[in-house]
């Protein structure tokens, strides 16, 4: 079973950047869409960004302008540049992958905390 493997979280400061990475433990074809998504303690999980093969982007809206999420469809790997963190973005960040089949894969999670 291929697994999802996010790398990049960790403890930042309030105006400071992150830069998140995921890939796939294996081999995976037929990837619809790659996003990343975020909890909180005591909160839903939220979409927080979200790009498809074609390239086209879907952001929530207490990131425009401050995240960007790119791909790397030879590696199968998605980024997500955070940028101007404010500590209400601490959360786990987890990337999720959706094939052409209608199958979701997910990582485990890494920390993003932003305090000062």
């Amino acid at each position: 079973q291929v697994q999802l493997v996010e790398s990049g979280g960790g403890l930042v400061q309030p105006g400071g950047s992150l830069r998140l990475s995921c890939a796939p433990s294996g081999t995976m074809f037929s990837i619809y869409s790659m996003g990343w998504y975020r909890q909180a303690p005591g909160k839903q999980r939220e979409l927080v960004a979200l790009i498809t093969t074609g390239g086209s982007t879907n952001y929530a809206d207490s990131v425009k302008g401050r995240f960007t999420i790119s791909r790397d469809n030879a590696k199968n790997t998605v980024y997500l540049q955070m940028n101007s963190l404010k500590p209400e973005d601490t959360a786990v960040y987890l990337c999720s992958y959706r094939t052409w089949h209608g199958n979701d894969y997910w990582g485990q999670g890494t920390q993003v905390t932003v305090s000062s």
